[in-house]
């Protein structure tokens, strides 16, 4: 039977997200003490984020006056990431949004995936890189834990993550400890622990420049 050129290549996907997702259950993070990413306090700086969405969507007659009223009263007394989150869920697509509470693990099979923007990162993250590129964005995001451990299964793919200043990368794979991040940080600064299963497969990290020291 013929089949046209490249017409395996769906089924093949599907065989790899199945194998990830088994791979990420048998690896999957056990609850502890720390609050999910929905419960977290909202700061200052995410209501203003918030505000400008909900400024803008007025401004363009997606609500009106007395639903951005509404929603800005609600807004200004919220206490968690949860409760701010809401109020724009109408207004935007998923991967547009200015908070991302999504905590699921993260999977590129045979094509490239991206987390960043303001999301929370988990204590714990199951990632998996099969023939494709899985790329963190920390420079914005919200970390559950000063100590976060991201499972990573690569399988002839690669993650790729980028950091801002005083943010410690370190791998952990067969026993060995390497620290990947090449600036110096503080003795308090939190902690990315990548413990990987690798099957030629590589992790990068991708640093700010440096800041040039005043005489």
């Amino acid at each position: 039977m013929n089949e046209r050129p490249g017409s395996w290549l769906p089924r093949l996907q599907e065989v790899g997200e199945r194998l990830a997702e088994e791979l990420v259950s048998v690896r999957r993070p056990k609850e502890g003490d720390v609050p999910p990413p929905h419960e977290l306090r909202a700061s200052d700086d995410d209501r203003e984020r918030i505000a400008q969405v909900l400024q803008d969507a007025h401004a363009d007659g997606r609500i009106t006056l007395d639903e951005l009223e509404e929603r800005l009263g609600v807004l200004y007394s919220a206490r968690t990431l949860g409760d701010l989150a809401q109020l724009t869920g109408d207004l935007l697509p998923a991967d547009q949004q200015p908070l991302n509470l999504d905590g699921r693990p993260v999977s590129a099979i045979f094509k490239k995936e991206q987390r960043g923007g303001r999301w929370v990162v988990p204590a714990e993250l199951s990632v998996t890189a099969m023939f494709g590129t899985t790329t963190l964005d920390l420079r914005d995001a919200i970390l559950q834990n000063r100590r976060i451990i991201i499972n990573a299964t690569l399988v002839f793919g690669g993650l790729e993550i980028h950091v801002p200043e005083d943010l410690e990368v370190i791998r952990i794979a067969k026993g060995e400890t390497k620290r990947l991040t090449k600036q110096p940080t503080a003795p308090d600064a939190p902690v990315v622990e990548v413990h990987t299963t690798n099957f030629a497969g590589e992790v990068k990290v991708k640093e700010p420049p440096r800041r040039k020291r005043r005489r």
